[in-house]
This record gives C-alpha cells, structure tokens and sequence, in this order.
C-alpha cells in the first residue's frame, strides 16, 4: 500500500467556493445556494478519470436558527468531476493529481415532496419568519429535495414523500446511468437518473430503522424515541457490489434498541436492486468511532471505514481514520433481532485493518491535527502503472462541512495497492457515459424554476 497522489478543489470555472448548480439566491442562512463544499460526504467511480461526489445536506456549521438545527434548503444533489492523475516529476508523490468539477446535478421528484411551513420555528438570518422549507426554483413537475430538517409530514421518517433528504454516499449503476444515494433523515436509498437528477425509485427499508417521532431538532428527536436510527447519524455509508446487483448500507451508529454499553454494534443492510428484498446483519466497531462509508471489495467482503471526529476542522488531533476488511459470507441476519440478540449475532468474520490514514500521512509528514477529521468518501479508482508494475487504486475524501477556513479545502488522497494487499478484490464496470455540458442543464432547471416561483406569487397576488 502505497499514498500515490493527494489534491485538493477550492472552486469550479464558477468561481472560488462555487459549484455549477447554476442557483443565483441566497439561502435562509445568508450563504449562496452555490456554495461548494462538504464534497468528501460520499465518493464513486464512474469510469474513465470520472469520480461523483456528493455533499450532505449542506452549510448547517453558519448558526441562525437552532429549531432546525441551522439547517436550509440547500438543494441536494451530486457533483460529477474529472480526477486526473500525472507522474509527478520530481515530487514527494509519485503523481499529482488534479480534481476538476465538471458538473452539478440538482436532485428531485417529479411528485410534489413534503415541505414544512416553517410556522413556529423563529426566523432565518436578516431576523424575518423562516417561511417553508420548499427551494425557491421549485415548479410544476419538478420538487427539490433539501436539507430543511423540517421537510417532514405524517408518519414515520421513512415517509417517501417528505422532502428533506441528507444525502451521505453515492454509488453508480454498472450501465452508468443511474445512481444510488444514501441519506441519514429516512434514512432513504433513492435512485435518480444521473443525467437528469430526477428521482426513478425510493426503496423500501426494513421498519426497525426508521423513529415514529418526528422533530427538526436532532436532540428532541433523540430524546422522543427508543427505537430506530439515531438522529444525524443514519445510512452513512453505501456501497455496490461488482456485479451491480446488490447495495450494500450501513449505519453510522447503533440503532437506539441496539445500544449496549457491552459493545458497539452497528447494522449493514443488504437491498436487492431488482426484488428489493433486504437483509441485515451486525458490524461490531473496532475503533469505537463511529462509521463513515462502505465499498465493496466482491459480493461479499467490503471495507467500512471507521473515524473518530477529531482533526482539522474540529480543533483537535486525529486518532481513528482507519479502513477494515469484512466479510459477510455466513452472517446471521439481524433484521428480528435486536439489543444484546443481535450483537451477539454479529458477522461471523471479524474484521482486518486494511489502512490507518492517520498513520500513511503521518510519513508525509502531516501531524494529526492536519489530517481533516471527516474523512468519509471511499471509492476504488482506474487502475495505474508505477515502478513498471500495476497499482489498484483507493481514492479517500473527506467533508469539509462548507467551512474551508477551519476544515480545510475538499481533501482527496490516492492510495495504491497491489492484488497481494486485498485478495479477491474485483472492480465494478461501469459504461462509460458521457459528461454533459457543465452548468447547462442546472441553469436552465433553476431559470424555470424562478420563473415559475415568480408567475405563482403573481398569481396569488391577482387573486387576493
């Protein structure tokens, strides 16, 4: 194993700290709907030197309104970059590696999408009422989803109709045209066409995940339910089997019936893409941190990687950053089991440490409190020649929660290996698909998206 290139993206031909989502307003929190960043929460390949990155459910790290846990209605969505890798001449890495944003994808549902109003929840920045959750550029046919923590209706919080989505991981299919997402508030896995952004699927999630009290403050939201996902820390990770058949989920944390101070259990959750039947078995926590993504080596072993939150961007120096090998061949599933039964369950082969992040940078010489705290895009590359032999490679991201002043720049670093290193690996084949002219379509979206929000408001004028 080897750290081969390491880069990093400060900007698009947008701008500094600017995406090409094409959005020109600003959001409840006084920042652009623009804004780059937090593009590290997941990472895949998508063929070629093609990567898709998705940022969470955006700049929350700006206080203005606790109620909804100084969320907004950042639109979700996927950012699609070119990764290009040189030999180095010269350098302390054998290549250099340059991260171009190409793309920005809004995402959304042609059926209208669960908003909140905002009534009660206190004001956004410049002190007036916070008003709905709904993005400004929605119109007829087209409902974005978004960060607003309140974008939530009757039910459970895995309503398919709620309107708030924080997306966490990434995958694309094997026929390049779709992709996979993960979110945290369902938690969700949604499919949307990658061209378009629009939402083909919502798939159906085991019950036990989802809490039946609903809040948009995390903590109150914790405090009302025993059973279910812990509030901002659902389906961290996602990952796709080889043979683009299986998704692959997992928890950040334990469930709220799976917590034991006996152990840490977390939960992975098997989706058949084609039948939608879904299987769950336990990870136990190595590190004790909790978990940030997972990527599949074959059909059934996968690396989960586990982080603590410490680091650049949280003040502190960085202990856990470390990847692991699993395997689920012979596990029990867990799906009826729950509290000590299922941790006792847990998957049959323990887990191998595969890469300490901390520990390959530390011989760069980068100290802990450099290393970024939120390391949590995974994603297998194209393969390259060093040293006249091949190299697999390992692409890491992380999140930089919008905050390049304190978090640091959206971070990639690139790691070889060799097939001795990881045994049985195979890597996924996507088509090729191409790359469409940057910021065209998003800026046609959030044109007409505009117009319409204006005509509505003038129609509701004309008949007040």
């Amino acid at each position: 194993m080897v750290l081969l290139a390491q880069g990093q993206l400060t900007g698009s031909r947008a701008g500094v700290g600017t995406d090409l989502s094409g959005l020109h307003y600003n959001l409840e929190n006084g920042l652009p709907a623009s804004i780059l960043g937090g593009m590290g929460s997941g990472l895949t390949y998508a063929g070629g030197n093609v990567f898709l990155a998705v940022p969470d459910r955006g700049p929350n790290a700006t206080p203005y309104n606790s109620a909804v846990d100084d969320t907004s209605s950042y639109i979700s969505r996927f950012h699609t970059l070119t990764m290009t890798l040189t030999a180095s001449a010269g350098g302390s890495l054998p290549f250099t590696l340059t991260p171009e944003l190409q793309r920005t994808t809004l995402l959304w549902s042609p059926s209208e999408l669960i908003y909140g109003s905002g009534a009660g929840l206190g004001t956004k920045i410049d002190g007036t009422p916070l008003g709905s959750g709904a993005p400004v550029v929605n119109s007829a046919g087209h409902y974005y989803f978004s960060g607003r923590s309140d974008n939530f209706g009757a039910g459970t919080s895995g309503n398919p109709l709620n309107g708030r989505f924080d997306p966490e991981a990434i995958r694309v299919s094997n026929d390049g045209k779709t992709v996979f997402v993960s979110d945290e508030y369902g938690p969700y896995v949604r499919q949307f066409d990658r061209a378009t952004g629009a939402l083909i699927k919502t798939f159906e999630l085991p019950k036990n995940l989802d809490v039946a009290k609903l809040s948009p403050n995390g903590q109150t939201e914790i405090n009302k339910n025993t059973e279910g996902r812990v509030a901002n820390k659902g389906m961290e990770g996602l990952a796709i089997t080889p043979d683009g058949k299986t998704l692959v989920g997992i928890m950040q944390a334990a469930l709220e019936q799976d917590a034991d101070k006996a152990g840490k259990l977390v939960r992975i959750v098997t989706i058949d893409i084609a039948t939608g039947e879904t299987h769950e078995y336990g990870y136990k926590l190595t590190t004790g941190s909790g978990v940030s993504e997972i990527v599949a080596v074959n059909d059934h072993q996968f690396l989960v990687d586990e982080r603590d939150g410490k680091g650049l961007g949280d003040g502190s120096t960085a202990v856990a950053k470390q990847l692991f090998l699993v395997d689920i061949k012979g596990a029990t599933d867990i799906t009826a089991l729950s509290g000590k039964a299922a941790l006792n369950a847990a998957i049959a082969k323990s887990s191998t440490p595969f890469l300490d992040l901390v520990a390959a940078l530390a011989k760069q010489g980068v100290t802990g409190a450099n290393v970024p705290a939120k390391i949590e895009g995974v994603s297998f590359g194209q393969d390259v020649t060093y040293g006249g032999a091949t190299y697999h490679t390992l692409y890491l991201a992380n999140d930089n929660d919008f905050v390049p002043a304190t978090a640091g720049p959206n971070q990639f670093y690139v790691f070889g290996f060799r097939d001795k290193d990881l045994p049985g690996y195979v890597a996924q084949s996507v088509a090729a698909a191409p790359i469409p002219e940057p910021g065209v379509w998003a800026s046609l979206i959030a044109g007409l998206g505009v117009i319409g929000a204006r005509l509505r408001r003038r129609r509701r004028v004309a008949l007040a």
